[in-house]
């Protein structure tokens, strides 16, 4: 049973990084490797594992039914648990997205692009990273990603030097996702997860990550010179879907929504979640009294159900199965194999962490922090024994250092993370020019900013 698991498993990480090759989209494969590793854990298991004896005695107690059905019971039980923190992380990413979708539909992210005037690639370099680095961290780094590639087309005609700013931008965003509960995925699992807090995050993790960025940044400035010959101006429609006070309007909106989340949470102590409803349901009502007097043709673009229907739904679904397919790997006990495996190997927490990173940009960073966070418990402070065990306490080394290696690590690759993933399709960049061109900077300011976390905590 357990080869079977780990041979779907493995087999449909194949799927997902051929999506491209043999035109299935990863979403499917993901979803059907989840599935199918559930079905085998529980067509192939007639005991409790070891690892959840404890578990399974508590279930009984509790006045179950006992023999086959109590099993069968037990496992839909822990299925059922493992969907409770699934579906937390996907309704917050539908409402992030959502949220972002109809910010852009309002052209709301004019109110920076349009100030970017310069012509010098240099300058150019320094406002579009740090601009996406910060965008990255406010929004998420695949959305960010997306709207700074629609930018670079409306400012750089070159197409090498346009995949050199949109190479760029992946580093960018994925440094700054990384110090952010909301601009990562994966941090932001790691956040609803409860391993990480948001003061923690942000104070613990900006100086490396910035200085994941300025270590690129600044190399590549040295290679640059000369301006950016713009595109031909395109004719301006005629008519203008929404007026300058509605754009600021819905862009001050949405931003203010994003940032009440960590808020919401902190004072409420509920799921992180709730937060995200409440300020997708609070910028729904605005849109809707904002276009009410508009035709129906005129605004159904423009708000949240004209929004609902270009939403990334695969991406969403992508990460129900992925996400399904490593709670069946933990179910299983492979996850606690390969988390005293890593112990026994490396011994270091730092060590196991930049492993993590480094690996998230050949297997996807989400099921790789997913694996980590079944593989590794949070020690409650009371509970520990030893150095090792501080390391895994609530805001403990482990997952801060988790959360910046996996964010930053997957710009290694183009196809190491979800923003490098978008630009390389939107642009059409070629993975071996990526890796001749920004691979080894990526890797050098991943490097260079792990190290100034272990100065400042080692």
């Amino acid at each position: 049973m357990d080869i079977f698991i780990l041979a779907v498993f493995v087999m449909g990480y194949v799927f997902i990084a051929l999506e491209h090759n043999i035109h299935i989209d990863k979403a499917g494969s993901a979803l059907v490797t989840g599935t199918l590793c559930w079905a085998i854990f529980v067509l192939g298991t007639h005991e409790v594992p070891a690892h959840m004896a404890s578990q399974f005695e508590a279930f009984m107690a509790s006045g179950h039914g006992g023999g086959h059905s109590g099993l069968a019971a037990f496992f839909e039980h822990r299925l059922l648990h493992h969907m409770e923190e699934i579906a937390s992380i996907l309704f917050f990413l539908m409402g992030a997205m959502t949220i972002v979708e109809l910010v852009d539909a309002h052209e709301g992210f004019r109110v920076i692009t349009d100030r970017i005037t310069t012509r010098n690639k240099v300058k150019m370099l320094w406002i579009v990273c740090v601009l996406t680095f910060f965008f990255s961290a406010l929004l998420d780094n695949l959305t960010t990603s997306i709207v700074m590639v629609s930018l670079l087309r409306k400012l750089i005609d070159d197409r090498q030097t346009r995949w050199l700013f949109a190479g760029m931008v992946v580093v960018a965003a994925n440094a700054g996702g990384a110090w952010s509960p909301i601009g990562d995925v994966t941090t932001t699992m790691l956040w609803i997860g409860g391993q990480l807090t948001t003061g923690t995050i942000i104070a613990n993790l900006i100086l490396p990550s910035i200085v994941c960025l300025l270590v690129p940044l600044s190399l590549l400035s040295f290679r640059l010179n000369g301006d950016i010959d713009r595109p031909a101006q395109e004719k301006e429609e005629e008519w203008d879907p929404t007026t300058p006070f509605e754009r600021n309007l819905v862009f001050a909106a949405g931003v203010a929504g994003l940032l009440f989340v960590p808020l919401f949470k902190t004072v409420t102590h509920l799921p992180p979640f709730m937060g995200m409803m409440m300020s997708l349901g609070l910028l729904w009502m605005l849109t809707e009294r904002l276009h009410r007097s508009k035709n129906h043709e005129a605004k159904q673009h423009l708000t949240v159900v004209g929004v609902l229907r270009h939403i990334d739904s695969a991406s969403v679904l992508f990460f129900l199965g992925i996400l399904l397919a490593v709670a069946a790997l933990q179910e299983a006990g492979h996850l606690i194999l390969a988390a005293e495996g890593l112990r026994a190997g490396l011994d270091n927490v730092y060590l196991i962490d930049m492993a993590i990173g480094l690996l998230s940009a050949i297997v996807d960073n989400v099921p790789l922090v997913a694996a980590s966070m079944g593989m590794y418990d949070v020690v409650a402070v009371d509970a520990v024994t030893d150095a090792w065990s501080a390391m895994f306490v609530q805001d403990g080394i482990f997952w801060q250092f988790l959360a910046y290696c996996a964010g930053t690590g997957g710009s290694a690759l183009i196809i190491g993370s979800a923003a490098g993933v978008a630009v390389m399709g939107l642009e059409r960049i070629d993975f071996v020019w990526y890796l001749k061109k920004i691979s080894l900077l990526a890797i050098l300011g991943y490097l260079a900013g792990a190290g100034v976390y272990v100065l400042m905590f080692a």
